[in-house]
């Protein structure tokens, strides 16, 4: 009777477990089940936050039926159950158990701020404060203090930062951004000054910057800009003045309402080409890879003079006579399309009116 007995509870143990362990497993499938979403989803992981938190959040948002299986699942698989703290993106498709795997990887969720060429650094400033989920420390700074904090105390902040798209999470700071953007900038402007051409009329790689911005800013055709950059540098090789108009412009400041008088041009400011020798004190506006590469590998050749067509490019002159023409073919006679640049919106405009 007794052996009847045990025979009796064993069978039951053993059903109770494998009923049991079916249940489990069923339980643990729905992990792999994709969620249902109609669209991208954000979800976020505060510091210090738990495992089974996340899992009773997720349970709470409707990602898992039952916030058990997780649990489940993290006692029998401990190295998944170490998530990261950011925002991370939950896709249509996804699994609960996918998500759970971008959280321990921490593949947070990132966004992008542009900084174009050709910008100035209050143009920079500007973009980063309308950047939303970014951090903003540096909103109440002065330029001087951002110079500080990214170790370049007593240095202009103009054209030290390089144009491109910057990725950035939730934890990033502006800050951040502009340290990157910064550490390029130098990186870049060593490395093609290690490999510049000879005969070269700059002392310092900082010089070579300051002619990568005006040779960024005098044209957006990519072709021209190493014949621009090689009439910049014959002139300055002869003495003469650089006299070009968005030097004027950015001195001109606030003052400029998108066109140029003769009086502007008179007019004495530190970056007034037509007024001062050499180069302006520092760089007008952000310079791209190509623009800086221009001004140390400029093209040779013997013109000394260019004037805008109206299409975007220009027309390059040997003299001064040439380039007289130039500009009774090309700026006295405007056509009603005319424009300095190839694509509306850019900032080498040089209007100017009597």
């Amino acid at each position: 009777m007794f052996k009847k007995l045990l025979i009796v509870f064993v069978a039951a143990v053993v059903l109770l477990a494998a009923g049991s362990g079916l249940w489990s497993w069923q339980g643990l499938q729905t992990l792999q089940q994709p969620v249902s979403l109609e669209e991208p989803v954000l979800f976020n992981v505060p510091p210090g936050t738990g495992f089974s938190q996340v899992a009773r959040r997720l349970e709470t948002e409707g990602f898992v039926s039952d916030a058990l299986w997780l649990r489940l699942y993290g006692r029998l698989n401990p190295e998944q159950t170490r998530i990261k703290a950011g925002d991370y993106e939950f896709l249509p498709g996804m699994t609960p158990l996918a998500m759970v795997e971008v959280m321990v990887e921490g593949k947070v969720k990132l966004w992008s701020v542009q900084f174009i060429e050709g910008w100035t650094f209050r143009d920079l400033r500007a973009a980063l404060a309308r950047t939303e989920r970014i951090n903003k420390v540096t909103t109440d700074w002065s330029d001087d203090q951002v110079m500080s904090a990214l170790g370049a105390e007593g240095q202009h902040p103009e054209g030290w930062f390089f144009p491109d798209t910057y990725l950035f999470s939730s934890a990033d700071t502006d800050l951040d951004v502009l340290k990157r953007a910064y550490s390029r900038m130098v990186s870049l402007l060593e490395e093609e000054w290690q490999n510049r051409s000879e005969g070269l009329p700059y002392d310092t790689p900082y010089e070579a910057l300051i002619m990568a911005s005006i040779v960024e800013r005098e044209t957006g055709v990519p072709w021209e800009r190493q014949e621009v950059a090689g009439v910049f540098v014959r002139r300055l090789q002869k003495g003469m003045r650089l006299q070009t108009d968005p030097t004027v412009i950015y001195g001109m400041g606030d003052q400029y309402q998108g066109r140029i008088r003769r009086s502007d041009l008179r007019a004495y400011t530190p970056y007034n080409t037509y007024r001062i020798d050499g180069l302006p004190p520092t760089p007008i506006a952000l310079s791209g890879r190509d623009s800086i590469h221009a001004a140390l590998h400029p093209e040779e050749g013997d013109t000394y003079y260019f004037v805008a067509r109206g299409d975007g490019s220009h027309k390059f002159s040997r003299t001064l006579a040439e380039h007289q023409q130039a500009v009774r073919e090309y700026q006295l006679n405007r056509r009603q399309d005319y424009r300095s640049s190839p694509a509306a919106g850019t900032l080498n405009e040089n209007s100017r009116e009597e």
